[in-house]
């Protein structure tokens, strides 16, 4: 491909990052776009709540599409190279498979159980960071026998990342700004699964807030379910899934606007170890550092403003973080001025409700 024409192409790309589009439609404009910059088999793009790395949606091309629930199980269950994870927190966020295998493709469990099986090669992997935090993941596939991704494939993926990154970030602010409609159930939904992942049981509630989560199923589960059961399905003598890991908990929203938090756990009985899911709507402290993470407020600014989202007043908020009143009052006052806001009220009115004052976008 002509360099001329790759470099317009990535640029559409990047355009259609700041378009204020929405996570189906950025999802569709990653798709359609990048096998047209690079020679590739299929991509899978996914988004993440950037406190667990959870998926919270997910979008794969065929062959990939039929074995999202093998990809995940090994994210999750397996050593392997070049985790999601181990991406997001590392210094380089984007590398191939057949570099870190040093061209021994046969290394990765991930390959030799799953992609060569389907006909695919190389990976090239990206965790798509914005500010300081994770907001989705990117995999592109070559088909098994090509050359892998070279140099020049890395750096055109280290260029679009950040925008895509941007984008993901973007579409959560997109989500505050809706109408939610009823927030029915109010009540928690309960779903028990076994360790390999079936549905056991399940309550109405349940049932109910399910029904109302937009994406794809993995074995009948929308995919944040099956995500946070998948982390809590894993051996316990797994390295990387040691205690400071095992933890499932995602926040997302549903089609109708409401925001949820699942919550997975392990449980023990009579039966044997199962998987209990927590459905409920999400507690406004976890709504709003969802948010603010979002709105990319520095880290003093974040804690300042979670605190006030509990109720805290400036003596107990100088109280907890050892800081001046002065020093509260001059975060309170950058944090009312992004938002558009004149009081603690309004902030935590355009943080919580389904309209803000002022947009930022």
């Amino acid at each position: 491909m002509a360099t001329g024409i790759r470099e317009r192409r990535v640029e559409r790309l990047i355009d259609r990052c700041y378009a204020g589009l929405d996570l189906p439609e950025l999802t569709i404009e990653v798709l359609h776009r990048l096998p047209d910059i690079l020679p590739l088999e299929a991509v899978f793009f996914a988004s993440v709540d950037p406190a667990t790395l959870l998926f919270t949606s997910m979008a794969a091309q065929e062959p990939l599409d039929g074995a999202s629930s093998l990809f995940l199980d090994n994210e999750y269950g397996r050593e392997d190279v070049n985790k999601f994870t181990a991406l997001a927190r590392g210094p380089d966020t984007v590398t191939s498979l057949d570099r870190a295998t040093r061209g021994q493709r046969s290394e990765s469990a991930r390959y030799r159980e799953i992609m060569a099986g389907l006909g695919l090669g190389d990976e090239l992997r990206a965790a798509l960071i914005a500010g300081r935090d994770c907001w989705g993941v990117l995999c592109l596939h070559r088909a098994d026998g090509r050359a892998g991704f070279c140099g020049q494939d890395l750096d055109v993926l280290r260029k679009i990342a950040p925008h895509l990154a941007e984008g993901l970030r973007r579409t959560v602010v997109q989500e505050t700004l809706k109408r939610a409609g009823p927030a029915t159930p109010d009540t928690p939904g309960v779903i028990v699964l076994d360790l390999e992942l079936a549905l056991v049981s399940i309550s109405p509630d349940a049932e109910q807030w399910l029904a109302r989560l937009p994406g794809p199923r993995i074995v009948g589960l929308p995919v944040p379910v099956y995500s946070v059961a998948a982390r809590l399905a894993t051996p316990e003598d797994v390295p990387e899934t040691a205690a400071a890991d095992r933890h499932g908990s995602v926040r997302l929203r549903t089609s109708d606007g409401q925001w949820l938090s699942l919550h997975a756990t392990r449980l023990r009985g009579p039966v044997g170890e199962q998987i209990g899911v927590v459905v409920e709507p999400a507690p406004a402290a976890e709504i709003g550092s969802l948010i603010l993470a979002a709105h990319g407020l520095t880290p003093a600014q974040n804690r300042v403003t979670a605190l006030v989202l509990e109720g805290c007043s400036t003596r107990e908020i100088v109280q907890r973080l050892h800081v001046s009143a002065y020093t509260v009052q001059e975060h309170l006052t950058a944090v009312f001025a992004r938002f558009g806001v004149r009081s603690r009220r309004e902030l935590i009115t355009a943080l919580l409700s389904s309209h803000r004052p002022n947009q930022e976008e």
